[in-house]
């Protein structure tokens, strides 16, 4: 009965968290320099018309809307991932130099390149794995461990980071772009955009979901998941490519958007409890419910000049950090 009772519970929470997902998913769509009435969401979703509003919703607040949506539930699977394999709860994507590498290559095209913005996405893409790459053959030595990851992985970033600061230094005329991207943002996304990172979606959170229990056996320690029978090298390097290209494909859209992948996941766990096969579906939708709630915040707070989503994310992520903080202490 006690167990029956918990997972009704666990289940009331997705279900929560599902439709706080879907209300602020419509939201956005809704508010903005103009306006619009949910009814007039609704036909247009249905109905679509060649009208002003159709065209705002379908090609300019939908396809936006759908890709805070995927990039947020990227960034919070792959926070869960590292903190779980890592046995780390500060691991994030930062951790691992995904995201310094994609603001490298990003930013190189940005401001080495500038003709050329449709660069932009798959360089900051290679850039990333590459980094990714780097990270793993640093920390092998007769297989992987989280600590010689950890250690890769910011000494890497370290290195990328005073790369990207050459790069604006030596071209401080075209900095305001770079700084956009370096935020992190979801201004201008198009379709072109959801295509790009919907399969990296959808196989990372099938992948994310099938691999809970292997993530639940990793909580146990090495030597006890050993003694079950899990390869334990072998496992962490599959789930840590995973994350790695989750943060990716996000960081390749909407540039250096932080707190995501470090926070989503501890509020899973203060919502949900510990066990991942609730964890990964609850990061997901959290994911995308605060990104796109967050997007629609930096919308309108200044309306109509408009704020980069990594800003908002800071001004909120910050405090629940230190809250964290505070509470483990």
């Amino acid at each position: 009965m006690i167990i029956s009772s918990i997972r009704r519970r666990k289940w009331g929470m997705l279900l929560l968290f599902t439709g706080a997902a879907l209300c602020l998913f419509v939201l956005s769509v809704s508010f903005g320099a103009a306006d619009i009435v949910l009814e007039r969401v609704a036909e247009s979703l249905v109905m679509p018309q060649s009208t002003t509003t159709d065209q705002i919703i379908w090609n300019i607040r939908l396809p936006r809307t759908v890709t805070g949506v995927f990039v947020g539930i990227n960034l919070a699977l792959a926070g869960a991932i590292l903190q779980a394999v890592m046995h780390n709860p500060l691991a994030d994507p930062h951790i691992i130099g995904v995201s310094s590498g994609a603001g490298l290559a990003g930013i190189a095209v940005i401001l080495v390149l500038p003709a050329y913005t449709a660069l932009i996405v798959p360089s900051a893409f290679c850039g990333a794995m590459a980094a990714a790459g780097i990270v793993y053959l640093l920390a092998w030595k007769n297989g992987i461990r989280p600590v010689r990851l950890i250690l890769a992985g910011v000494a890497v970033s370290a290195l990328l980071g005073a790369c990207i600061s050459g790069l604006l230094i030596f071209f401080s005329d075209r900095v305001h772009g770079a700084l956009l991207w370096m935020v992190g943002g979801l201004a201008a996304k198009s379709w072109t955009d959801v295509q790009l990172i919907l399969p990296y979606t959808i196989a990372g959170l099938l992948l994310s979901c099938l691999g809970a229990y292997y993530l639940n056996i990793l909580q146990l320690g090495d030597e006890a998941a050993k003694g079950i029978g899990l390869n334990v090298e072998g496992t962490r390097i599959i789930f840590t490519a995973l994350a790695a290209l989750l943060a990716a494909s996000a960081v390749s859209v909407a540039g250096l958007l932080g707190f995501v992948g470090l926070i989503i996941p501890h509020m899973a766990r203060l919502l949900i409890g510990t066990d991942y096969r609730y964890i990964m579906p609850a990061s997901a939708l959290l994911g995308a419910a605060v990104v796109t709630g967050s997007d629609t915040l930096a919308r309108l707070l200044f309306a109509p000049m408009e704020l980069p989503v990594g800003i908002i994310m800071a001004f909120w992520g910050a405090p629940f950090f230190l809250f964290l903080l505070r509470r483990e202490v």
